[in-house]
Protein backbone atom coordinates (compact mmCIF):
# COMPACT_ATOMS: atom_id res chain seq x y z
CA UNK A 1 0.00 0.00 0.00
CA UNK A 2 2.94 2.39 0.67
CA UNK A 3 4.67 1.51 -2.57
CA UNK A 4 1.40 2.21 -4.38
CA UNK A 5 1.05 5.66 -2.18
CA UNK A 6 4.17 6.84 -3.32
CA UNK A 7 3.68 6.00 -6.61
CA UNK A 8 0.47 8.25 -6.44
CA UNK A 9 2.57 11.21 -4.96
CA UNK A 10 5.18 10.89 -7.84
CA UNK A 11 2.55 10.85 -10.51
CA UNK A 12 0.81 13.55 -9.24
CA UNK A 13 3.77 15.71 -8.77
CA UNK A 14 5.08 15.15 -12.14
CA UNK A 15 1.73 15.88 -13.33
CA UNK A 16 1.77 19.55 -11.20
CA UNK A 17 4.86 20.42 -12.06
CA UNK A 18 4.24 19.95 -16.11
CA UNK A 19 0.98 21.31 -15.99
CA UNK A 20 1.98 24.67 -13.71
CA UNK A 21 5.19 24.74 -15.66
CA UNK A 22 3.14 25.11 -19.48
CA UNK A 23 0.48 27.20 -17.90
CA UNK A 24 3.36 29.80 -16.23
CA UNK A 25 5.14 29.92 -19.53
CA UNK A 26 1.17 30.18 -21.55
CA UNK A 27 0.39 32.69 -19.46
CA UNK A 28 4.05 35.29 -19.44
CA UNK A 29 4.03 34.12 -22.87
CA UNK A 30 0.24 35.49 -23.42
CA UNK A 31 1.18 38.54 -21.50
CA UNK A 32 4.36 39.55 -22.70
CA UNK A 33 2.19 38.76 -26.82
CA UNK A 34 -0.50 41.21 -25.55
CA UNK A 35 1.74 43.86 -24.65
CA UNK A 36 3.67 43.82 -27.66
CA UNK A 37 0.27 44.06 -29.43
CA UNK A 38 -0.88 46.69 -27.69
CA UNK A 39 2.69 48.45 -28.17
CA UNK A 40 2.19 48.09 -31.59
CA UNK A 41 -1.31 49.35 -31.62
CA UNK A 42 -0.79 51.89 -29.77
CA UNK A 43 2.19 53.36 -31.95
CA UNK A 44 0.54 52.75 -35.24
CA UNK A 45 -2.56 55.28 -34.00
CA UNK A 46 -0.23 57.65 -33.06
CA UNK A 47 1.71 57.72 -35.65
CA UNK A 48 0.25 55.84 -38.41
CA UNK A 49 3.76 55.75 -40.14
CA UNK A 50 6.33 54.55 -37.92
CA UNK A 51 7.21 50.75 -37.25
CA UNK A 52 8.13 49.07 -34.05
CA UNK A 53 10.73 46.82 -33.46
CA UNK A 54 10.06 43.62 -31.88
CA UNK A 55 9.63 39.77 -32.59
CA UNK A 56 6.01 38.52 -33.91
CA UNK A 57 2.90 37.15 -31.68
CA UNK A 58 3.19 33.58 -32.60
CA UNK A 59 0.55 32.92 -29.89
CA UNK A 60 -2.86 34.36 -30.09
CA UNK A 61 -3.60 35.08 -26.43
CA UNK A 62 -7.20 35.78 -24.98
CA UNK A 63 -5.52 39.12 -24.57
CA UNK A 64 -5.04 40.16 -28.35
CA UNK A 65 -8.32 39.27 -29.13
CA UNK A 66 -9.45 41.92 -26.58
CA UNK A 67 -7.02 44.56 -28.35
CA UNK A 68 -8.50 43.50 -31.80
CA UNK A 69 -12.00 44.42 -29.66
CA UNK A 70 -11.24 47.64 -28.60
CA UNK A 71 -9.35 48.72 -31.80
CA UNK A 72 -12.95 48.69 -33.41
CA UNK A 73 -14.13 51.29 -30.59
CA UNK A 74 -11.41 53.62 -30.82
CA UNK A 75 -12.30 57.09 -31.93
CA UNK A 76 -9.36 59.41 -33.27
CA UNK A 77 -10.38 63.18 -33.04
CA UNK A 78 -7.01 64.52 -34.24
CA UNK A 79 -5.66 63.46 -37.91
CA UNK A 80 -2.48 61.02 -38.34
CA UNK A 81 0.59 62.64 -38.29
CA UNK A 82 3.49 62.10 -40.64
CA UNK A 83 6.42 62.11 -38.18
CA UNK A 84 10.03 64.06 -38.57
CA UNK A 85 12.57 63.90 -37.35
CA UNK A 86 12.43 65.31 -33.72
CA UNK A 87 8.92 65.19 -33.46
CA UNK A 88 8.65 63.35 -30.38
CA UNK A 89 10.61 65.88 -28.80
CA UNK A 90 8.31 69.24 -29.93
CA UNK A 91 4.69 67.51 -30.66
CA UNK A 92 2.03 67.79 -28.33
CA UNK A 93 0.24 64.26 -28.23
CA UNK A 94 -2.05 64.67 -25.43
CA UNK A 95 -4.76 64.49 -27.86
CA UNK A 96 -3.88 61.53 -29.30
CA UNK A 97 -2.43 59.62 -26.39
CA UNK A 98 -5.81 60.15 -24.48
CA UNK A 99 -6.87 57.40 -26.80
CA UNK A 100 -4.52 54.90 -26.71
CA UNK A 101 -4.43 55.52 -22.86
CA UNK A 102 -8.02 54.56 -22.64
CA UNK A 103 -7.32 51.46 -24.33
CA UNK A 104 -4.26 50.65 -21.97
CA UNK A 105 -6.42 51.14 -19.07
CA UNK A 106 -9.20 49.02 -20.10
CA UNK A 107 -6.27 46.23 -19.98
CA UNK A 108 -4.78 47.29 -17.30
CA UNK A 109 -1.29 48.03 -18.83
CA UNK A 110 0.43 51.28 -17.97
CA UNK A 111 1.65 52.65 -21.10
CA UNK A 112 4.56 54.74 -21.49
CA UNK A 113 6.30 56.50 -24.45
CA UNK A 114 9.77 58.21 -24.33
CA UNK A 115 11.43 60.35 -26.53
CA UNK A 116 15.13 59.35 -27.98
CA UNK A 117 16.80 60.80 -24.56
CA UNK A 118 14.69 58.34 -22.35
CA UNK A 119 12.02 60.95 -21.09
CA UNK A 120 8.15 60.06 -20.79
CA UNK A 121 6.26 62.11 -22.92
CA UNK A 122 2.76 60.13 -22.38
CA UNK A 123 2.18 58.00 -19.30
CA UNK A 124 -1.37 56.61 -18.76
CA UNK A 125 -0.66 56.42 -15.24
CA UNK A 126 -1.92 59.57 -14.11
CA UNK A 127 -0.12 59.39 -10.34
CA UNK A 128 3.07 58.56 -12.12
CA UNK A 129 6.00 60.92 -11.42
CA UNK A 130 8.78 59.03 -13.37
CA UNK A 131 9.51 61.39 -16.25
CA UNK A 132 13.52 60.38 -16.83
CA UNK A 133 13.87 55.97 -17.44
CA UNK A 134 17.05 56.33 -19.77
CA UNK A 135 18.61 54.06 -16.82
CA UNK A 136 16.57 51.53 -17.07
CA UNK A 137 17.87 48.64 -18.83
CA UNK A 138 14.67 48.40 -20.80
CA UNK A 139 14.74 51.91 -22.35
CA UNK A 140 18.98 51.70 -22.81
CA UNK A 141 18.26 48.40 -25.24
CA UNK A 142 15.58 49.77 -27.17
CA UNK A 143 17.20 52.99 -27.53
CA UNK A 144 19.88 50.89 -29.13
CA UNK A 145 16.94 49.76 -31.52
CA UNK A 146 16.82 46.32 -29.62
CA UNK A 147 13.71 44.96 -28.72
CA UNK A 148 13.51 44.33 -24.91
CA UNK A 149 11.50 42.46 -22.22
CA UNK A 150 11.28 41.27 -18.82
CA UNK A 151 9.25 39.29 -16.64
CA UNK A 152 9.65 40.24 -12.74
CA UNK A 153 7.33 37.22 -10.28
CA UNK A 154 9.24 38.08 -6.92
CA UNK A 155 8.82 41.54 -6.05
CA UNK A 156 5.60 42.50 -4.53
CA UNK A 157 4.37 44.28 -7.80
CA UNK A 158 4.56 41.22 -10.13
CA UNK A 159 4.85 42.65 -13.67
CA UNK A 160 5.57 41.86 -17.28
CA UNK A 161 7.48 44.71 -19.39
CA UNK A 162 8.24 45.04 -23.07
CA UNK A 163 10.19 48.41 -24.52
CA UNK A 164 10.26 48.55 -28.10
CA UNK A 165 11.88 51.17 -30.53
CA UNK A 166 9.96 53.24 -32.65
CA UNK A 167 11.33 53.68 -36.03
CA UNK A 168 11.24 55.55 -39.19
CA UNK A 169 13.39 55.05 -41.94
CA UNK A 170 15.90 52.76 -40.15
CA UNK A 171 16.20 55.53 -37.37
CA UNK A 172 14.90 55.23 -33.55
CA UNK A 173 12.32 58.25 -32.83
CA UNK A 174 11.73 56.93 -29.30
CA UNK A 175 10.36 54.17 -27.36
CA UNK A 176 7.29 52.41 -26.50
CA UNK A 177 7.58 51.12 -22.40
CA UNK A 178 4.61 48.83 -21.29
CA UNK A 179 4.10 47.28 -18.52
CA UNK A 180 1.37 44.88 -16.96
CA UNK A 181 0.27 43.76 -13.84
CA UNK A 182 1.04 39.78 -12.94
CA UNK A 183 -1.12 39.60 -10.06
CA UNK A 184 -4.30 38.22 -11.97
CA UNK A 185 -2.14 35.28 -13.25
CA UNK A 186 -0.53 34.82 -10.22
CA UNK A 187 -3.04 34.60 -8.25
CA UNK A 188 -4.73 31.62 -11.16
CA UNK A 189 -1.30 29.85 -10.87
CA UNK A 190 -1.58 30.29 -6.98
CA UNK A 191 -5.27 28.75 -6.98
CA UNK A 192 -4.33 26.07 -9.47
CA UNK A 193 -1.31 24.72 -6.85
CA UNK A 194 -3.58 25.01 -4.52
CA UNK A 195 -6.42 22.80 -6.06
CA UNK A 196 -3.81 20.31 -7.07
CA UNK A 197 -2.17 20.31 -3.51
CA UNK A 198 -6.27 19.53 -2.40
CA UNK A 199 -6.11 16.56 -5.30
CA UNK A 200 -3.27 15.15 -4.60
CA UNK A 201 -4.57 14.90 -0.84
CA UNK A 202 -7.58 13.75 -1.90
CA UNK A 203 -5.90 10.85 -4.39
CA UNK A 204 -3.42 10.21 -1.59
CA UNK A 205 -6.65 9.66 1.10
CA UNK A 206 -8.82 7.69 -1.08
CA UNK A 207 -5.78 5.58 -2.63
CA UNK A 208 -4.81 4.69 1.10
CA UNK A 209 -8.63 3.93 2.02
CA UNK A 210 -9.04 1.79 -1.07
CA UNK A 211 -5.07 0.18 -0.27
CA UNK A 212 -6.05 -0.71 3.25
CA UNK A 213 -9.22 -2.62 2.29
CA UNK A 214 -7.51 -4.30 -0.19
CA UNK A 215 -4.52 -4.82 1.59
CA UNK A 216 -6.85 -6.11 4.69
CA UNK A 217 -8.71 -8.31 1.91
CA UNK A 218 -5.34 -9.71 0.47
CA UNK A 219 -3.75 -10.54 4.06
CA UNK A 220 -7.06 -11.90 5.71
CA UNK A 221 -6.96 -14.79 3.99
CA UNK A 222 -3.27 -14.95 3.42
CA UNK A 223 -2.91 -15.29 7.48
CA UNK A 224 -5.74 -17.52 7.56
CA UNK A 225 -3.80 -19.76 5.15
CA UNK A 226 -0.65 -19.61 7.02
CA UNK A 227 -2.27 -20.32 10.25
CA UNK A 228 -3.71 -23.83 8.52
CA UNK A 229 -0.57 -24.40 6.92
CA UNK A 230 1.00 -24.42 10.36
CA UNK A 231 -1.48 -26.45 12.35
CA UNK A 232 -1.26 -28.99 8.70
CA UNK A 233 2.50 -28.82 9.17
CA UNK A 234 2.29 -29.77 13.04
CA UNK A 235 0.46 -33.04 12.23
CA UNK A 236 -3.47 -31.34 12.23
CA UNK A 237 -4.66 -32.25 8.68
CA UNK A 238 -8.69 -31.36 9.43
CA UNK A 239 -7.77 -28.05 8.73
CA UNK A 240 -10.13 -25.37 6.16
CA UNK A 241 -10.25 -22.31 5.13
CA UNK A 242 -12.94 -20.12 4.50
CA UNK A 243 -13.14 -19.57 0.35
CA UNK A 244 -15.35 -15.93 -0.02
CA UNK A 245 -14.13 -15.57 -3.67
CA UNK A 246 -13.79 -16.80 -6.99
CA UNK A 247 -9.55 -14.63 -7.49
CA UNK A 248 -6.65 -16.19 -7.25
CA UNK A 249 -6.82 -16.10 -3.53
CA UNK A 250 -10.19 -17.75 -3.81
CA UNK A 251 -8.31 -20.75 -5.71
CA UNK A 252 -5.62 -20.56 -3.79
CA UNK A 253 -7.51 -21.68 -0.44
CA UNK A 254 -9.92 -23.81 -2.57
CA UNK A 255 -6.20 -25.75 -3.25
CA UNK A 256 -5.59 -25.45 0.35
CA UNK A 257 -8.53 -27.16 0.90
CA UNK A 258 -8.30 -29.84 -1.56
CA UNK A 259 -5.18 -30.80 -0.51
CA UNK A 260 -5.88 -30.69 3.09
CA UNK A 261 -8.53 -33.44 2.14
CA UNK A 262 -6.39 -35.07 0.06
CA UNK A 263 -3.61 -35.17 3.49
CA UNK A 264 -6.62 -36.56 5.80
CA UNK A 265 -7.70 -39.04 3.41
CA UNK A 266 -3.86 -40.10 2.34
CA UNK A 267 -3.31 -40.10 6.77
CA UNK A 268 -6.34 -42.56 6.86
CA UNK A 269 -5.59 -44.76 4.00
CA UNK A 270 -2.03 -45.13 5.96
CA UNK A 271 -3.62 -45.82 8.88
CA UNK A 272 -6.33 -48.17 7.80
CA UNK A 273 -2.61 -49.85 5.43
CA UNK A 274 -1.06 -50.04 9.14
CA UNK A 275 -4.34 -51.75 10.52
CA UNK A 276 -4.99 -54.33 7.79
CA UNK A 277 -1.00 -54.98 7.01
CA UNK A 278 -1.18 -55.85 11.32
CA UNK A 279 -4.20 -57.83 10.89
CA UNK A 280 -2.77 -59.94 7.97
CA UNK A 281 0.05 -60.58 9.34
CA UNK A 282 -1.28 -61.44 12.93
CA UNK A 283 -3.62 -64.27 11.60
CA UNK A 284 -0.29 -66.37 9.97
CA UNK A 285 1.77 -65.70 12.51
CA UNK A 286 -0.86 -66.41 15.38
CA UNK A 287 -1.36 -69.83 13.62
CA UNK A 288 2.19 -70.18 13.42
CA UNK A 289 3.12 -69.24 16.86
CA UNK A 290 -0.16 -71.99 17.79
CA UNK A 291 0.95 -74.97 15.75
CA UNK A 292 4.46 -74.32 17.36
CA UNK A 293 3.20 -74.61 20.84
CA UNK A 294 1.09 -77.34 20.50
CA UNK A 295 4.25 -79.11 18.45
CA UNK A 296 6.17 -78.17 21.67
CA UNK A 297 3.57 -79.43 24.10
CA UNK A 298 4.20 -83.62 22.49
CA UNK A 299 2.34 -83.09 18.87
CA UNK A 300 5.82 -83.14 17.76
CA UNK A 301 5.87 -87.21 18.95
CA UNK A 302 2.73 -88.02 16.74
CA UNK A 303 4.22 -87.95 13.30
CA UNK A 304 0.61 -88.47 11.48
CA UNK A 305 -0.13 -84.96 13.73
CA UNK A 306 3.36 -83.61 13.20
CA UNK A 307 3.50 -83.56 9.45
CA UNK A 308 0.09 -81.62 9.41
CA UNK A 309 1.22 -78.91 11.97
CA UNK A 310 4.58 -78.51 9.53
CA UNK A 311 2.05 -78.31 6.42
CA UNK A 312 0.23 -75.97 7.95
CA UNK A 313 3.25 -74.29 9.22
CA UNK A 314 4.42 -74.30 5.99
CA UNK A 315 1.47 -73.24 4.25
CA UNK A 316 1.10 -69.69 6.74
CA UNK A 317 4.63 -69.10 5.84
CA UNK A 318 3.86 -69.37 1.77
CA UNK A 319 1.15 -66.76 3.05
CA UNK A 320 3.41 -63.80 4.44
CA UNK A 321 6.07 -64.24 1.89
CA UNK A 322 3.32 -63.79 -0.68
CA UNK A 323 1.83 -60.96 1.47
CA UNK A 324 5.31 -59.30 1.66
CA UNK A 325 5.99 -59.77 -2.29
CA UNK A 326 3.02 -57.40 -2.86
CA UNK A 327 3.43 -55.10 0.01
CA UNK A 328 6.91 -54.72 -2.18
CA UNK A 329 5.40 -54.57 -5.13
CA UNK A 330 2.92 -51.87 -4.30
CA UNK A 331 5.74 -49.97 -2.25
CA UNK A 332 7.60 -50.13 -5.63
CA UNK A 333 4.91 -48.76 -8.12
CA UNK A 334 3.83 -45.98 -5.43
CA UNK A 335 7.52 -44.80 -5.09
CA UNK A 336 7.71 -44.87 -9.47
CA UNK A 337 11.07 -47.72 -8.19
CA UNK A 338 9.16 -50.02 -10.83
CA UNK A 339 11.24 -50.96 -13.62
CA UNK A 340 9.36 -52.01 -16.71
CA UNK A 341 10.92 -54.13 -19.19
CA UNK A 342 8.84 -53.34 -22.36
CA UNK A 343 9.45 -54.81 -25.48
CA UNK A 344 7.02 -55.61 -28.35
CA UNK A 345 4.52 -58.31 -26.78
CA UNK A 346 2.28 -61.00 -28.57
CA UNK A 347 -0.88 -60.36 -26.14
CA UNK A 348 -2.89 -63.30 -27.76
CA UNK A 349 -0.11 -65.74 -27.40
CA UNK A 350 0.87 -64.52 -23.97
CA UNK A 351 -2.92 -65.09 -22.78
CA UNK A 352 -3.10 -68.66 -24.51
CA UNK A 353 0.21 -69.49 -23.03
CA UNK A 354 -1.11 -68.40 -19.54
CA UNK A 355 -4.16 -70.34 -20.16
CA UNK A 356 -3.32 -73.15 -20.49
CA UNK A 357 -1.04 -73.55 -17.58
CA UNK A 358 -3.31 -72.22 -15.18
CA UNK A 359 -5.97 -75.07 -17.08
CA UNK A 360 -2.94 -77.98 -15.95
CA UNK A 361 -2.16 -76.13 -13.01
CA UNK A 362 -5.87 -75.98 -11.33
CA UNK A 363 -6.93 -78.95 -13.09
CA UNK A 364 -7.66 -80.91 -10.14
CA UNK A 365 -10.19 -77.71 -9.12
CA UNK A 366 -11.35 -77.33 -12.19
CA UNK A 367 -12.38 -80.82 -13.30
CA UNK A 368 -14.20 -80.88 -9.54
CA UNK A 369 -16.25 -77.88 -10.12
CA UNK A 370 -16.56 -79.05 -14.13
CA UNK A 371 -14.74 -75.37 -15.05
CA UNK A 372 -13.85 -74.23 -18.79
CA UNK A 373 -11.47 -71.74 -19.91
CA UNK A 374 -11.87 -70.20 -23.06
CA UNK A 375 -9.30 -67.82 -24.69
CA UNK A 376 -10.49 -65.84 -28.20
CA UNK A 377 -8.13 -63.44 -30.11
CA UNK A 378 -9.32 -61.11 -32.66
CA UNK A 379 -7.36 -61.60 -35.98
CA UNK A 380 -4.70 -58.54 -36.80
CA UNK A 381 -4.63 -57.48 -33.13
CA UNK A 382 -1.20 -55.02 -32.93
CA UNK A 383 1.86 -56.07 -30.90
CA UNK A 384 1.60 -54.39 -27.19
CA UNK A 385 4.29 -52.30 -25.77
CA UNK A 386 4.27 -53.96 -22.70
CA UNK A 387 6.56 -56.23 -20.04
CA UNK A 388 5.22 -59.41 -20.17
CA UNK A 389 5.94 -60.35 -17.24
CA UNK A 390 3.98 -57.28 -15.16
CA UNK A 391 0.75 -58.51 -17.39
CA UNK A 392 1.14 -61.92 -16.79
CA UNK A 393 0.82 -60.84 -13.23
CA UNK A 394 -2.02 -59.30 -13.51
CA UNK A 395 -3.75 -61.50 -15.81
CA UNK A 396 -2.70 -64.48 -13.17
CA UNK A 397 -4.51 -62.38 -10.16
CA UNK A 398 -7.72 -61.98 -12.31
CA UNK A 399 -7.78 -65.20 -13.07
CA UNK A 400 -7.25 -66.51 -9.68
CA UNK A 401 -10.20 -64.73 -8.89
CA UNK A 402 -12.61 -65.69 -11.34
CA UNK A 403 -11.66 -69.18 -10.76
CA UNK A 404 -12.03 -68.58 -6.92
CA UNK A 405 -15.47 -66.95 -7.13
CA UNK A 406 -16.85 -69.31 -10.95
CA UNK A 407 -19.60 -71.29 -9.65
CA UNK A 408 -19.43 -75.09 -10.54
CA UNK A 409 -20.10 -76.17 -14.09
CA UNK A 410 -19.18 -72.55 -14.71
CA UNK A 411 -17.02 -70.97 -17.50
CA UNK A 412 -14.14 -68.38 -17.59
CA UNK A 413 -13.69 -65.93 -21.20
CA UNK A 414 -9.99 -64.66 -21.84
CA UNK A 415 -10.63 -62.21 -25.07
CA UNK A 416 -7.99 -60.41 -26.75
CA UNK A 417 -9.15 -57.40 -29.31
CA UNK A 418 -8.49 -53.94 -30.31
CA UNK A 419 -10.04 -50.70 -29.00
CA UNK A 420 -11.65 -48.19 -31.33
CA UNK A 421 -8.27 -45.80 -30.46
CA UNK A 422 -5.88 -48.62 -31.16
CA UNK A 423 -4.96 -50.09 -27.76
CA UNK A 424 -5.15 -53.91 -26.77
CA UNK A 425 -7.73 -54.31 -24.87
CA UNK A 426 -8.04 -57.88 -22.67
CA UNK A 427 -10.70 -58.92 -20.74
CA UNK A 428 -11.52 -61.83 -18.48
CA UNK A 429 -15.21 -62.86 -18.11
CA UNK A 430 -16.56 -65.49 -15.55
CA UNK A 431 -19.91 -66.71 -14.57
CA UNK A 432 -19.53 -66.59 -10.77
CA UNK A 433 -20.91 -64.99 -7.63
CA UNK A 434 -21.08 -61.70 -8.93
CA UNK A 435 -20.28 -58.42 -6.46
CA UNK A 436 -22.93 -55.91 -5.38
CA UNK A 437 -23.13 -52.19 -7.26
CA UNK A 438 -22.18 -50.83 -4.01
CA UNK A 439 -19.07 -52.17 -3.74
CA UNK A 440 -17.72 -52.16 -6.93
CA UNK A 441 -16.16 -48.10 -6.39
CA UNK A 442 -14.38 -49.50 -3.37
CA UNK A 443 -12.29 -52.21 -5.41
CA UNK A 444 -8.59 -51.77 -5.37
CA UNK A 445 -8.75 -50.22 -2.79
CA UNK A 446 -5.83 -52.23 -0.48
CA UNK A 447 -6.65 -55.29 1.58
CA UNK A 448 -10.19 -54.11 0.61
CA UNK A 449 -12.70 -57.44 0.02
CA UNK A 450 -15.97 -57.13 -1.40
CA UNK A 451 -17.48 -59.91 0.78
CA UNK A 452 -15.00 -60.79 3.54
CA UNK A 453 -17.30 -63.63 4.86
CA UNK A 454 -16.61 -65.44 1.28
CA UNK A 455 -13.14 -64.85 1.66
CA UNK A 456 -11.07 -67.44 0.56
CA UNK A 457 -7.56 -66.78 1.25
CA UNK A 458 -6.67 -63.88 -0.22
CA UNK A 459 -5.63 -60.85 1.43
CA UNK A 460 -7.31 -57.70 -0.87
CA UNK A 461 -4.00 -57.40 -2.60
CA UNK A 462 -4.00 -58.61 -5.56
CA UNK A 463 -6.85 -55.99 -7.71
CA UNK A 464 -4.58 -53.18 -5.91
CA UNK A 465 -1.24 -54.53 -7.75
CA UNK A 466 -2.71 -55.57 -11.03
CA UNK A 467 -4.36 -51.49 -11.03
CA UNK A 468 -1.39 -50.34 -9.90
CA UNK A 469 1.07 -52.48 -13.22
CA UNK A 470 -1.58 -51.43 -15.50
CA UNK A 471 -1.29 -47.76 -14.74
CA UNK A 472 2.20 -47.74 -14.82
CA UNK A 473 1.82 -49.16 -18.30
CA UNK A 474 -0.08 -45.92 -18.97
CA UNK A 475 -3.27 -48.01 -19.16
CA UNK A 476 -6.88 -48.48 -17.25
CA UNK A 477 -8.58 -51.40 -15.87
CA UNK A 478 -12.16 -51.32 -14.58
CA UNK A 479 -14.57 -54.12 -13.44
CA UNK A 480 -18.36 -54.85 -14.31
CA UNK A 481 -20.43 -56.74 -12.46
CA UNK A 482 -23.86 -58.12 -11.47
CA UNK A 483 -24.65 -60.17 -8.68
CA UNK A 484 -25.43 -63.85 -9.43
CA UNK A 485 -24.51 -63.40 -13.37
CA UNK A 486 -20.84 -62.52 -13.08
CA UNK A 487 -17.82 -60.27 -13.24
CA UNK A 488 -15.78 -59.05 -16.22
CA UNK A 489 -12.74 -57.39 -15.61
CA UNK A 490 -11.11 -55.12 -18.50
CA UNK A 491 -7.82 -53.50 -18.98
CA UNK A 492 -5.70 -51.81 -21.87
CA UNK A 493 -2.19 -51.58 -22.81
CA UNK A 494 -0.36 -49.23 -25.24
CA UNK A 495 0.49 -50.78 -28.51
CA UNK A 496 3.95 -50.32 -30.32
CA UNK A 497 4.12 -47.28 -31.68
CA UNK A 498 6.45 -45.90 -34.76
CA UNK A 499 8.82 -43.96 -32.17
CA UNK A 500 9.14 -47.39 -30.01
Amino acid sequence: MLSHLVVIILAMGLVALTLLSFLENYFLQSAEDSLIAQARFTVQTIIPNALTAGPPVTTQAPLNNAIQQQAGNLNLQTSPLTPTAGLLNTLDLSSLANTSLQLGTQLDTRVRLLNAQGHVLIDSSKSATDSDLLNDALVTRALQGQYASRIDTTSAAPAVSVAMPILNDGQTMGVAYLTQSLRDVLTVLNDLRARLLLSTLIALALSAFVGGWLSRRITRPVQQLTSAAEAVAAGHFDQAVQVNSHDELGRLGQTFNDMTSRLQAARQMQVDFVADVSHELRTPLTSIKGTIETLRAGAVNDLEVRDRFLETVETETDRLIRLVNDLLMLSRVDSAALNLRRKPTDMGRLVQALADRLAQQVQAQAATRDLKIDVTVDPDVPLAWADADRIEQVLRNLMDNAIKYSRPGGSITLRVSTTADHWVLIQVRDEGIGIPASELPRLGERFYRADKARSRGGHGLGLAIAQSLIRAHGGELWLESEEGVGTTARFTVPTLSPKH
